[in-house]
């Protein structure tokens, strides 16, 4: 089976979207609940177009979140590229669960990442974060379902020979 690739500029569209809603604003109220845009992204891309997506894309993005939000240098760029590599893993069997199952193995990675994201903070000598981080993987549970539908529709609208 042949599969059709998907054009270098989707996919930085998709990812620049991603990078857009990370920056976005949000009430002090709401900061904790901010999915992790770009890692779903990353997800997405690792199961539907692994040779075009991966641990380096990860890495680059994470570098870039890096410099957008101010964060210490590295820390989303080893975090995405350890969710890159799980998912890349686990592409084959991820790509045949139903919705609930994919979202609740995308809560799992990303939870996986807070944990990694804690530890960091913890080795920089910026002592344990907050609690409340949480809150994020938990809100992705919910949304990964809509988030991969409209992916996975523009794909397919977009998609070259």
């Amino acid at each position: 089976m042949s599969r059709r690739r998907v054009s270098f500029g989707l996919i930085a569209a998709t990812f620049a979207a991603a990078l857009a809603l990370t920056v976005v604003p949000l009430p002090d109220s709401l900061v904790w609940f901010r999915p992790y845009w770009v890692a779903m992204v990353l997800i997405y891309w690792c199961i539907e177009s692994p040779e075009q997506v991966g641990m380096g894309t990860g890495f680059t993005m994470g570098l870039l979140l890096d410099l957008m939000t101010g964060s210490l240098a590295g820390q989303h760029a080893l975090g995405l590229v350890i969710v890159a590599y799980i998912i890349g893993r686990i592409r084959f069997r991820m790509r045949f669960f139903p919705l609930w199952q994919q979202a609740a193995v995308v809560c799992g990675v990303l939870l996986n990442d807070r944990i990694i994201y804690t530890w960091i903070q913890g080795l920089a000598g910026y002592g344990v974060p907050d609690w409340r981080i949480a809150w994020a993987p938990l809100v992705v549970l919910f949304i990964w379902p809509w988030v991969f539908l409209i992916l996975d529709l523009t794909r397919q609208r977009f998609r070259t020979r």
